[in-house]
């Protein structure tokens, strides 16, 4: 048995969480007490319900919950020297999602133990992180989603998250490029620019 699956899970309830019943979550991870693009982005994502957070560092899940007055889920991850909950249950009008590192279920070899735990808690998704590569996939009975990492990502991206929908009857999840919805102004090297101005010639 993986280490740490007997550790109690905190279970979030709906409550006032539901508009609508439909809930829009933004899913980060990995942020290692980086949170410039974290706010970066929020000022792109409309009106999530609310945050989760994927561990490494918790204490980042806490200063979001502080910075923007949203529900904020979550855990501890491998850095967090045992600060916050191993695992976290939320639960939403399509079903429960298991919220954790991963490290423990050993995601960076693969997802058995986590898909293991989810089923056991009676969660229809499992929601991770701790291999800074963003993913989201679904087998017979489980949905997986990571984020990724927007300041340390290792999957050659510039940095990701992830948005999950639901409602009574969908479930929706997908992951969101930095570089895709943040369009940062460079100015051209001194080479690129003479080339530039060189083309213009013609």
């Amino acid at each position: 048995m993986p280490p740490g699956n007997n550790v109690p899970t905190r279970t979030v309830p709906l409550g006032h969480l539901c508009y609508n019943t439909c809930m829009k979550i933004l899913v980060i991870g990995d942020t290692h007490g980086k949170l410039n693009m974290v706010r970066d982005i929020m000022e792109k994502v409309t009106d999530p319900d609310m945050i989760i957070h994927t561990g490494d560092y918790y204490s980042d899940a806490q200063r979001l919950e502080e910075m923007y007055g949203i529900p904020v889920v979550g855990v501890s991850g491998n850095c967090d020297a045992g600060s916050g909950p191993a695992n976290a249950v939320v639960e939403t009008e399509y079903g429960k999602l298991y919220v954790t590192h991963g490290a423990r279920e050993g995601v960076s070899y693969k997802l058995d133990s986590l898909r293991y735990k989810a089923l056991e808690e009676g969660c229809c998704c499992a929601v991770f992180g701790h291999t800074h590569c963003a993913m989201v996939d679904e087998t017979d009975d489980m949905r997986f989603v990571n984020p990724g990492s927007l300041p340390q990502p290792r999957d050659g991206s510039g940095g990701s998250y992830a948005i999950i929908r639901t409602s009574e009857d969908r479930f929706d999840a997908s992951v969101v490029y930095y570089n895709t919805v943040i369009k940062k102004s460079g100015t051209k090297s001194g080479f690129l620019r003479n080339m530039s101005n060189y083309v213009d010639r013609f």
